[in-house]
């Protein structure tokens, strides 16, 4: 009698694992995420013709009326690149870097010399009762430097922490990280940082923004920067594209079940506007498929 071969089909061999796998390997995520809006400041900056002052109101306003619960208005760099204007401030953002390079490059000076800035700036703040929102650039990978350790980021955090930054938004500047390099350096970040003082701010250079962010949210991370129509870039790294577009993150956490607060139609209008206002095709994936839909 011959011997009967019995082949179990695939997906029913790996059942078990994939059982394993989410229960085990996937972290918990959040009820709730604040997203902060930076297209008007980190995402316009970056464009070669200045945006009129009146589209930028229009934009900021359609962007409040979408449920965003922080917009980023505007930027203060030097006179030489980027015209200043008279605001009253109700909150303000710092800026450094975790490559020694790239933080010559960008604000023309040391990581040393930019604390000794930012610190000037958050005493004064703090005196004005200002609270002060802290960013890190490079802290996946830096245009010039390569690889940047995850310790040279927790120790960079560390201090500007220490300062008075009441939250510090980890910046994968030129989008080159990957959702392991992420988790190794919010692990060395968390040891000296508490975690909810920590947001991300990814890019997708790599096309890594989401996956970067969602490993982001398994840890535990509960603020996200994000820029409408993906608007943005590094003009100090060459064939950096754009800023997670919010209009993509949006829909990745209401697929999760994570409250945002924000109205997906009113933000894919304000992105709309804008994309029309720069004469240019918006970044966000959702919106392409919406524009074909």
């Amino acid at each position: 009698m011959a011997a009967t071969r019995v082949v179990l089909p695939q997906r029913l061999v790996g059942l078990a694992s994939l059982r394993a796998f989410s229960t085990s390997s996937m972290g918990t995520f959040p009820n709730r995420v604040k997203i902060v809006e930076v297209g008007p400041r980190d995402g316009l900056q970056n464009e070669k013709n200045i945006v009129p002052t009146p589209v930028k109101i229009k934009l900021v306003d359609m962007l409040s009326e979408a449920g965003l619960p922080v917009i980023e208005a505007t930027s203060f760099v030097s006179p030489k690149w980027v015209p200043q204007v008279a605001a009253g401030a109700k909150e303000v953002s710092v800026f450094g870097a975790a490559s020694e390079l790239f933080s010559q490059k960008n604000v023309n000076g040391s990581i040393e010399e930019s604390f000794q800035r930012i610190d000037a700036i958050s005493k004064a703040a703090r005196a004005a009762g200002i609270p002060v929102r802290g960013y890190i650039s490079c802290v996946l990978g830096c245009p010039y430097e390569g690889k940047i350790s995850p310790a040279k980021v927790a120790e960079v955090s560390k201090r500007m922490y220490s300062m008075g930054c009441y939250e510090i938004s980890l910046g994968d500047t030129i989008g080159v990280g990957t959702p392991g390099a992420m988790r190794d350096m919010l692990s060395a970040v968390m040891h000296e940082v508490p975690l909810a003082a920590l947001a991300v701010h990814c890019h997708d250079t790599y096309g890594q923004a989401l996956a970067n962010t969602l490993m982001a949210l398994q840890m535990g991370v509960t603020v996200v920067d994000s820029s409408v129509a993906g608007l943005g870039g590094c003009p100090y790294a060459e064939g950096a594209s754009g800023n997670l577009a919010t209009e993509d993150l949006v829909y990745m956490l209401a697929g999760l079940g994570i409250h945002t607060g924000v109205n997906m139609q009113k933000l894919l209008e304000a992105g709309d506007f804008i994309c029309q206002a720069l004469n240019r095709k918006s970044s966000s994936k959702v919106a392409q498929a919406s524009c074909k839909l």
